[in-house]
Formats: C-alpha cells, sequence, structure tokens
C-alpha cells in the first residue's frame, strides 16, 4: 500500500463511508503499523482543520497532485509550508494595521511637529540695513561709468578663531548657499573668508581669511575641552544677535542635544538669531561648544555642538584643503581673569559672519 491509497482509506474511515467489516480492519492496521498510525493521526488532525477552510473535494485533488509529483515529502511538512505563509501574511495585516492606527490618531503629524520645533540661529538683515548699504554704494560709485547693483545681504551669524592663522569655524546652515562671505571683527575690520570643509551632519563649516590684509599677532586665548562638563555647570557665550557682541551666560542643562543628539549639549543660555556658530566657554575659558541652534517655545533651551565633534570633524579635512595645518592651541591665558578680563580678550578673536 503507498501513501495515496492510505490517505483514501483513511478519508473512508473519517467520512464514514466504510462497512464494519473495513472499519475493523483499517483500526487493525494502525494498531499494529506506528507508522501508519502516526499518519493518519496527522491527517485527521490535518482534515479537521481543513474541513473549516476549504471544499474537501478541492482539497483531495490538489493532495492527489501533490503526492503525485513530491510522494516521499511528508503531509506534515508541506501543511507546515502552508501554515506558515498564513502566519506571514496575518503578520503583514497586524503591521499594516499598527501603521494605520499610527496615523488616524495623528501620531506622524506629531513627530513632523517636532521636528519643526529646532530653529537655526542666522539673523537676518533687515530691509533698513539693506537699503543703507545701497545708499552708501551708489554714493561711493557715482562718478563711476557703471553703477553695479549692490548684493543684498542675506543674513549674518558668528564665528571664532581656531587658529591664529585665519582658520574660524561657524556653522554649516550659516554658509550653506552663500555666494561669498565676510568676517567682520570687534573694530569694524572685515576680511573674505572662504569655506574650507563642511560637515552637514554636525553642522559645521570651517572657514579660511583669504585677505592678504590679516594679520593676528595675538595667540588664541582659549584651548578646547574634550571632556564632559557636569550638569549646572556654569558656561558662557558671545556673539552677534546684533552689530555688537552681546554677552550671554547661564549653566549646562543636558549632556545631549535636540530629541537626544549625543554629539551636542543642551544649554540653559538666552540666544537669539545670530548666535549661530558663537563659542561656549566654561568659567575657566575653555570652550566646549558652538551654539547651533534653539527649541522654538521654550525660553533657554539652545544647543550646542560639542568640542568633541569639531575635533573629529577638523581630523577629517582632508591635508590638500588646507593651507597649512590646523593646530588648536593648547595654551589657556583665560583661566585666571575675571568674567570682564575675559570677555574683553575673547572679542578679538569673535567675528560677525556676513554672507552674501
Amino acid at each position: 500500500m503507498n501513501q495515496t491509497e492510505f490517505l483514501t482509506l483513511a478519508d473512508r474511515y473519517l467520512g464514514g463511508e466504510m462497512t464494519a467489516k473495513e472499519r475493523l480492519e483499517f483500526e487493525s492496521l494502525c494498531r499494529e503499523d506506528a507508522e501508519w498510525n502516526s499518519q493518519f493521526l496527522s491527517h485527521k488532525e490535518f482534515v479537521s482543520d481543513m474541513r473549516k477552510h476549504e471544499n474537501r473535494k478541492e482539497f483531495i485533488a490538489t493532495l492527489d497532485q501533490v503526492v503525485k509529483n513530491t510522494s516521499t515529502e511528508p503531509i506534515v511538512l508541506r501543511m507546515w509550508r502552508k501554515l506558515k505563509i498564513n502566519a506571514v501574511a496575518a503578520a503583514a495585516v497586524a503591521v499594516i494595521s499598527s501603521l494605520a492606527t499610527l496615523y488616524l490618531t495623528g501620531y506622524f503629524s506629531t513627530i513632523r511637529k517636532t521636528t519643526t520645533e529646532y530653529s537655526a540661529l542666522k539673523r537676518e538683515i533687515n530691509n533698513v540695513k539693506r537699503n543703507v548699504n545701497a545708499h552708501h554704494n551708489a554714493i561711493r560709485n557715482i562718478n563711476s561709468k557703471e553703477n553695479p547693483a549692490p548684493t543684498p545681504l542675506q543674513f549674518g551669524a558668528t564665528g571664532f578663531m581656531l587658529t591664529k592663522d585665519g582658520y574660524v569655524v561657524t556653522n554649516f546652515h550659516v554658509v550653506s548657499g552663500a555666494d561669498s562671505i565676510h568676517l567682520q571683527n570687534n573694530k569694524g575690520e572685515i576680511y573674505r573668508a572662504a569655506v574650507i570643509h563642511v560637515d552637514e551632519e554636525k553642522d559645521l563649516a570651517i572657514l579660511h581669511i583669504s585677505d592678504t590684509s590679516f594679520n593676528m599677532s595675538q595667540n588664541i586665548p582659549y584651548t578646547f575641552k574634550r571632556q564632559g562638563l557636569d550638569l549646572g555647570e556654569g558656561i558662557f557665550t558671545i556673539g552677534y544677535p546684533r552689530d555688537e557682541a552681546v554677552y550671554g551666560e547661564g549653566y549646562l542643562s543636558s549632556s545631549t542635544g535636540y530629541s537626544g543628539d549625543t554629539t551636542a549639549y543642551q544649554i540653559s543660555v538666552p540666544v537669539n538669531p545670530g548666535n549661530s556658530g558663537g563659542p561656549v566657554l566654561d568659567k575657566q575659558g575653555n570652550v566646549i561648544g558652538i551654539i547651533s541652534g534653539k527649541q522654538k517655545g521654550i525660553d533657554g533651551a539652545a544647543f550646542a555642538i560639542k568640542t568633541k565633534a569639531l575635533i573629529e570633524t577638523l581630523n577629517r579635512i582632508p591635508k590638500d584643503s588646507l593651507k597649512g595645518n590646523i593646530v588648536l592651541s593648547s595654551k589657556n591665558s583665560l583661566s585666571n581673569l575675571p568674567r570682564t578680563e575675559q570677555i574683553k580678550k575673547l572679542q578679538d578673536f569673535i567675528y560677525m559672519v556676513k554672507v552674501y
């Protein structure tokens, strides 16, 4: 007897189509042969399940065809494959249902709203300033045969010196898409700068002052602190939210930045558009971060890229992009000074970034 013949007998037995004598013979066969008995029990369970879902005649026809093609494959294995496909389909339905529920409850709208609560701090230049610049240019060129239209000033921000030979750091979002960049110091001197390297992910841009008139004789007075700060430790910053330097102080409020960003701090310092790219220093005058933005609607919730992230970016700059090596200062001449004296020394190394 082959497997198909046995299954036919099993179907007749289960369907009550056997005579009393045939039933006794079939039951005797199952008792005497453990393999046939196992086949019968599996088939009995299988038929019971299938009767709930499929037409019995279609199932027998399909089973006969499968047995002919793969007579050595156990029926239990084929049943498992079918059930596995049903399980995958059920899982897919569950995932789709979950996504639909999240959508209907407004979850994704909330996520989108949260991402828009981060505000970059580049200072938009007002129309009055633009008009004044245009008038000044017109007066200077009044005797010229051609008066080219003045380039509109887009916005301003802050940057500060990395080395005394002209390397400056600011935010990527400040210089992104700029046609030209100028740096203005606290004395009103303006220098043209070029972008040397950007790290869009960390929101950092490294600039180099390209004007030959630039000459920095003083050494950088601050060092760059890689170690983390303790929560509540006092910090301060200087930046250009206006056309003159503005001081602000506060404390470290979190060791991570916006949405848990481990490359940034959350700081409690009053900042405004124009503070982007400004340095954040501890009370000894060590640079611990670079201001990058703030959270809308929450006073004092600002964010600063950690110095460690800045150094990682500097180490990845291709050597052929540099005009000399970037060697950060290892000597801090601010640590023993009162805050007012620290600020006086710092102002010579902090620039207003003007983007055109």
